[in-house]
């Protein structure tokens, strides 16, 4: 309809002719008036109140025909009214008799119509505010449908000469305050020169806009015709243009206003929701309405796992966890000072060990699996997992590769980097900040908690006390409510209008009674009160620290991407600062001591808690298998020859597990073992010697050091550490060793705070060990490299030793017989007997190693 009606308005105006005053006759005349704010001035297509001016036109056409015609001024005579609600305007076309003058005619009839919109209080508006006016339009009216919306700029545009500001300023003034004209600037060859008008107000614009368009000014014997249209007060892609030009300016000012919408919206709201999922806020299995239902629907119709596990073997190796689980413990229940590292082999139940302690003491945990987020493909990915694990939402990890292109954008611009993005550290810093600040507001809460906890016993004990009191002066018959006495109105109570207060106290009736029984209840009730406020400070005490959230990383330093070393160094700097802020207990979960290094290098000044768990023993290992195979229907007993079997095997779990997947299969436990052992042999090879000297040279230990470890370990259980850190062929170097326990070949035992002794990094590696070392060409191809820089190792030392006697001899033959008299070359003789011996063990070891050498070469003969 709208279209309907803006198209009738373009073919009206077509229609008319183009003079501003038709002659109708000699004495009636035709004209136009311009009425301004019967509809509201249309700022834009998105300006709604236009078409409320639309649903209001009828009503006002009606009455605005109604007071115009009302003058009669000259025989006025409105001939119709054309509504143009754009501009907000009606435009009026009128007859009347010009018995005087045209221009007196006109201004008689504009004051006169004027005067009668006045006495009304203004022209009908669609608002219901009459304010606006009649106005003679001295051009031609041109109401056209196209988007040029009004606004305060108007552009007039000479056809002719050009004409001067004061003449323009005396021109368009009458129609509202005007505070700019622009002269008229040079344009190309065959273009109008133009002015613009700057208009206060927007309804001045429109106004001079329909009254002077085509509007015929007479100057110096000539005529200029002004042509109006409206000019948008900022030119059409200024902002744009500005930005371009001026991106030192603007690029600064945009990434520090979205640095501070992300921490002032979305840093807050991803606080909520990492606090949230700490306190199950969003878990529907923790509101007491699941599990009411759960309690009295599903538990009923199904047997919960819980009850079908007869806890056999796991329940046998949890008690020999008991001193790790005191340990683990006794770190909880004191302020965070370090933290606590729970290492011990894959399959020596950390994780559940941990699990258990933190449910039994109820405490709230964030668990952070380091192994998943080792699995991520990229940076992104790796990101969005830790924003998973630790609640932290929304992320947005599209953005990064968008700040890389913009990064890229504005160096090609300004010639630098814009900063927007951020490296996969920077951004798990900032996840992990956003943590903390939701772990310090985790603990506030539970202390509230707490606290209103401990205040609702307090008053619960108080309760009972005064019941107990309150009853036992029943009992006695000297117990008085004093309610009752402004209840009855007994004496001055009554008149006084109190004793309705609440009953928080005893009322005894006689002074005896006050004296022997009172007087023993207050006693009571005071020690009541000691024993309360005893009990309060040491809630108070404990409350703190139970309170504080636990941070559980598993998997700590697991072998996952090529770039763990980074993340590794991110959570041992945030796990520092916890620790150091109190804000929370630190545990960490890993397979190896030695992956400490780093929590300790965030923490030099405060030792770790170390808390070591191994393998299970000999019958928990075995009570495991048998529960396994009876619960996979292989109901047959073990005998003593597979027990034996078993045993090899030791307490490591995924040995075990291996061991039962391959009897499931269908192989015997004999086999299965074997099997297991010669695997293992084949990894043993490839991962302690390299496949080619190549390989064996990117090692972080030689072949000798490593076959020295383990032919040691196939003839012990164990080694002593520090005799075998300084023994050839290690020396004192430490690296190797690390290097082979955190490859799993050895495990290092630690005692009092130090490495102990050096055990096989899992119970099966010691039969591993003895089958490696039985193989004769193996043994022998390792010896004789072994030998050969012992050898070489001792050659070295006769030399030196020769070199120094024949130093000292030399030094003999120069010394006088006096010298020799007074035993003056007495340390020159100890020095060479000295030297002699060392020299004689040297060549009587490099004998033996040389008769070795040619027994080992005649095992390689004969394996040829």
């Amino acid at each position: 309809m709208l279209t309907r009606h803006a198209a009738r308005l373009g073919t009206r105006a077509l229609l008319r002719g183009t003079r501003a005053f038709t002659h109708t006759n000699a004495t009636t005349r035709e004209a136009w008036l311009f009425v301004d704010s019967v509809f509201p001035i249309r700022l834009g297509i998105w300006d709604i109140r236009y078409y409320v001016g639309i649903l209001r036109e009828e009503s006002l056409l009606d009455n605005l025909g109604t007071r115009l015609s009302a003058v009669n001024t000259h025989g006025f005579k409105v001939l119709s009214l054309e509504p143009y609600p754009k501009d907000g305007g009606v435009f009026v076309h009128f007859s009347y008799a010009a018995h005087e003058t045209e221009e007196h005619a006109m201004d008689a009839i504009e004051s006169d119509l004027k005067d009668e919109i006045d006495r009304h209080g203004g022209v009908p508006s669609w608002l219901g505010l009459s304010r606006g006016s009649v106005w003679l339009v001295k051009g031609r009216p041109w109401r056209e449908d196209m988007n040029r919306y009004p606004s305060t700029l108007v552009k007039v545009t000479f056809e002719g000469p050009d004409i001067r500001e004061e003449t323009l300023y005396h021109l368009y003034r009458p129609y509202g305050r005007i505070y700019n004209i622009s002269p008229p600037t040079p344009v190309p060859s065959g273009m109008l020169r133009f002015s613009q008008i700057a208009f206060q107000r927007v309804r001045s614009a429109t106004v001079a806009r329909n009254v002077t368009h085509g509007f015929h000014l007479p100057k110096e014997g000539s005529v200029t015709r002004l042509l109006t249209t409206y000019e948008r007060p900022l030119q059409a892609h200024a902002i744009r243009d500005w930005i371009t030009g001026h991106p030192r300016i603007f690029l600064p000012i945009l990434f520090f206003l979205l640095g501070t919408l992300t921490y002032t919206i979305f840093d807050p709201i991803r606080t909520l929701f990492v606090e949230g999922k700490m306190l199950n806020r969003f878990d529907f299995r923790e509101y007491d309405i699941y599990k009411w239902l759960r309690r009295q629907a599903l538990d009923r119709l199904v047997l919960r796992q819980e009850d079908l596990d007869d806890g056999g073997p796991d329940q046998d190796v949890w008690q020999e966890r008991r001193a790790a689980e005191v340990a683990l413990r006794s770190y909880l229940a004191d302020l965070p000072g370090t933290v606590a590292l729970v290492h011990g082999p894959q399959g020596s139940g950390k994780w559940r060990m941990v699990s258990t302690v933190i449910r039994d003491t109820g405490r709230k945990a964030l668990v952070i699996d380091y192994a998943e987020l080792n699995k991520a493909p990229s940076d992104s990915r790796l990101v969005a997992a830790l924003a998973q694990q630790t609640g932290y939402r929304p992320i947005f990890t599209f953005l990064n590769s968008l700040n890389n292109l913009i990064d890229i954008a504005t160096m090609g611009v300004i010639g630098q980097k814009a900063g927007l993005s951020s490296s996969l550290q920077d951004q798990l810093k900032q996840i992990l900040e956003v943590v903390g600040t939701a772990l310090r507001r985790v603990s506030r809460h539970l202390q509230n908690e707490a606290k209103q906890r401990i205040e609702a016993e307090r008053q619960a004990e108080t309760r009972r006390e005064c019941e107990i009191r309150m009853r036992e002066a029943i009992r006695e018959g000297i117990w008085h409510d004093p309610r009752l006495d402004a209840v009855v109105g007994i004496g001055v109570i009554s008149e006084l209008g109190v004793g309705d207060e609440p009953l928080n106290g005893l009322v005894i009736s006689s002074s005896e009674s006050k004296d022997a029984g009172a007087l023993e209840s207050e006693e009571r009730r005071r020690a009541a009160e000691g024993e309360l406020a005893r009990k309060e400070r040491s809630m108070k005490e404990t409350r703190t620290i139970e309170s504080l959230p636990v941070v559980v990383i598993k998997n700590y330093a697991a072998r996952g991407r090529t770039n763990r070393q980074e993340l590794q160094e991110v959570l041992s700097q945030w796990a520092a600062a916890l620790i150091e802020n109190q804000v929370a207990h630190v545990v960490v979960i890993s397979e190896n001591r030695e992956n400490a290094k780093l929590l300790a290098r965030a923490l030099p000044s405060k030792p770790l808690n170390f808390i070591a768990l191994s393998d299970a023993d000999v019958q928990s290992a075995l009570s495991f298998v048998k529960k396994r195979l009876r619960d996979a229907v292989v109901t047959f007993e073990l005998t003593p020859e597979q027990t034996a079997c078993v045993e090899r095997l030791g307490g490591r779990a995924s040995d075990l597990e291996s061991l039962i997947h391959k009897v499931h299969s269908g192989q015997s436990i004999e086999d299965a073992v074997e099997d297991i052992i010669s695997r293992a042999v084949s990894e043993l090879r490839k991962n302690a010697f390299g496949e080619d000297a190549d390989e064996a040279k990117m090692l972080p230990w030689s072949r000798e050091q490593v076959w020295t470890v383990l032919k040691r370990l196939s003839q012990k259980p164990e080694l002593p550490y520090y005799q075998t850190l300084v023994d050839f062929p290690f020396k004192g170097d430490e690296v190797p060793l690390r290097a082979m326990e955190n490859a799993e070949l050895i495990s290092i035992v630690i005692l009092n705070g130090r490495p102990s002794t050096i055990r096989p990094g899992r119970p099966v590696l010691k039969y591993v060990f003895q089958q490696l070392v039985h193989d004769p060409v193996f043994q022998a191809t390792q010896d004789l490299a072994l030998n050969q820089i012992l050898i070489s190792s001792a050659e070295t030392t006769v030399k030196s030793c020769e070199s120094e006697l024949n130093t000292l001899q030399e030094m003999a033959m120069r010394e006088s017989w006096t010298q020799r008299l007074w035993w003056t070359g007495r340390g020159s003789s100890e020095r060479t007997r000295y030297l002699s011996r060392k020299m004689y063990a040297a060549q009587q070891k490099i004998q033996t190693l040389e008769k070795q050498n040619a027994e080992l070469r005649r095992v390689l003969d004969k394996q040829a």
